[in-house]
């Protein structure tokens, strides 16, 4: 049958449009895989010792056994439907028992202060001793900003030079970043450390906090967060919202500055937008309503918190911040009731797609992947075993896997 359009002409379109499909891979080759944490514990320097874990684990059950004694009464402080007090009281008391810190930040910076630089070097070399051998699987700390270059670098230099080895789940978090010169400077700074300490290229990387006004829009109108994550030459391996640096920075008086405000739902839009694809992932920031007091002061705090967890949650944000021993005790709770309550009506579409079955709706491959993928965040977290989401969905690990990967089964 006769056509228009000639093979040579075709095939040079189409060596043309390979040249951009293999650019848009290598920028965008989809989530980084593996286990991503619920939090990141944030704890001043001067505060972190060895037992940290167990003794943050150790209060938070203290305080759920003092103000919510009970599945019960828990659910009703938090407004859970009571079908899922039972499971999710016990699955947060295992939890906190076991694994209660998942990420923790040895903080240099807005928590820590300013300090004689003798007394920073000396809990840097400290902190640096206890990291190879805290019970979290992630650890790393959060050094000043280039603000104060000379003292960032200083912390962060020594705390890498004073490791006795390289944890395998170290995180570096880069404060107050407010132009793609910084996040390149650090790139530098991390490549001469590598070589230095006889490090592996690309073994350090680092998570931007997202607290400036210029790391959403920088000074042309565009925006910042591409170019960050462009400069960091594949080292970027999270975006970290800071809520009350942000707020501030836009103006918003002390009542306005929570994790709820439009301006922070714009701010993480464009976390978002910005990130999708490139395997960056997000996390959300902290609320400072601590659950300290008074019963009814530990149960409005305990609120607020979940109700912010699970908003982040809705919202695709799976990790957030923590500054007190007892948010643990919500962080968990809205994580498996998020996932416990959605597990059933999930199941049953993947179960649906996998079997190509009329479920009322017809969800694509993309939609699949985003299913199977929360069934994966929900084994990680300790929401679901192995065992529940073989009986719901009728998949093994490794089938979930390859949805997620969105290869064929």
């Amino acid at each position: 049958m006769r056509t228009s359009l000639d093979g040579s002409l075709l095939a040079g379109l189409a060596r043309r449009l390979s040249e951009v499909d293999a650019a848009r891979a290598a920028r965008y080759p989809g989530d980084a895989g593996g286990r991503q944490p619920v939090h990141t514990c944030y704890v001043p320097a001067d505060q972190v010792t060895g037992d940290l874990p167990a003794r943050w684990g150790a209060a938070a059950l203290a305080a759920l056994a003092e103000h919510a004694p009970g599945p019960h009464a828990f659910a009703q402080v938090l407004g859970m439907p009571p079908d899922l007090a039972e499971p999710v009281h016990e699955k947060v008391v295992a939890k906190l028992r076991r694994e209660p810190v998942e990420d923790l930040r040895i903080d240099f910076e807005d928590g820590y202060g300013l300090r004689p630089a003798a007394d920073e070097d000396a809990d840097v070399v400290r902190c640096a001793g206890l990291a190879t051998t805290m019970a979290t699987p992630w650890v790393g700390i959060r050094f000043k900003s280039f603000e104060l270059f000379e003292r960032g670098v200083r912390t962060l230099d020594l705390f890498l030079t004073e490791l006795t080895e390289v944890p395998a789940g170290l995180v570096l978090t880069f404060p107050k970043v407010t132009a793609v010169e910084q996040v390149a400077i650090l790139v530098e700074l991390l490549e001469v450390l590598e070589d230095r300490l006889d490090l592996p290229p690309g073994r350090l990387r680092f998570e931007i906090q997202i607290e400036t006004t210029q790391s959403i829009v920088d000074v042309s109108g565009a925006l910042a967060i591409p170019g960050f994550i462009t400069a960091g030459k594949g080292r970027v391996s999270g975006l970290h919202f800071g809520t009350y640096d942000y707020t501030a920075a836009c103006g918003l008086s002390a009542s306005e500055q929570h994790l709820g405000h439009a301006a922070c739902d714009f701010a993480r839009h464009v976390m978002q937008v910005s990130a999708a694809g490139t395997g960056v992932r997000l996390s959300d920031g902290s609320t400072n309503v601590l659950p300290v007091g008074d019963r009814d002061a530990v149960h409005t705090a305990w609120r607020t918190h979940f109700g912010f967890t699970l908003r982040s949650l809705t919202h695709g944000f799976y990790q957030g911040w923590d500054l007190h021993p007892a948010q643990l005790v919500t962080r968990y709770a809205a994580n498996y009731a998020f996932y416990l309550g959605n597990a059933a009506a999930d199941a049953k579409r993947l179960r649906a797609y996998v079997h190509k079955a009329d479920a009322g709706v017809l969800d694509e491959p993309a939609t699949a992947q985003a299913l199977a993928m929360s069934m994966r965040r929900a084994l990680d977290c300790g929401a679901l075993s192995a065992a529940d989401v073989e009986q719901l969905c009728g998949l093994t690990e490794d089938e979930l896997g390859r949805l997620v990967r969105r290869e064929p089964l």
